[in-house]
């Protein structure tokens, strides 16, 4: 059983959405050095965002098996912007997506989200591997 101080929310932390195929319990850190969701690599951040949006598209892009799920997590350290959205491609923070090298404290799960259809997502995903194709799709770790 986890130490209960693992499992407690702060409620005055600001929560952030986590998109994935990965099965995560209450408490469990997602941290830096794990498989990225979208390319064969390992990432030296965490990615995360403030809008569930950004985290549907995480969630049904992961790589793997498992079921899209959506938590809802906590930073334990200090956190960033995303630099390969912030500036590079939108002006400011638009998609409000942000990382980091601490990990993130799974408080919750989004049990009920509406996914994009079938056809918006292969769009996604042909757009992608058109990008890696062109070697454009690059992931600023």
């Amino acid at each position: 059983m986890k130490d209960q101080t693992q499992l407690t929310h702060n409620p005055f932390s600001q929560t952030f959405f986590h998109g994935t195929k990965a099965d995560l319990q209450m408490g469990d850190l997602i941290s830096p050095g794990f498989q990225c969701n979208y390319a064969d690599r390992k990432l030296s951040h965490v990615y995360v965002a403030a809008t569930i949006t950004a985290a549907i598209w995480g969630a049904e892009l992961a790589l793997g098996n498992g079921r899209p799920r959506i938590y809802l997590v906590e930073a334990t350290g200090e956190i960033e912007n995303d630099t390969n959205v912030t500036d590079k491609k939108f002006p400011g923070n638009p998609t409000m997506s942000y990382r980091s090298v601490h990990p993130f404290r799974v408080i919750g799960e989004v049990a009920t989200w509406l996914p994009h259809t079938p056809e918006q997502v292969q769009a996604m995903k042909d757009g992608l591997q058109k990008l890696t194709e062109q070697g454009t799709n690059v992931i600023i770790d």
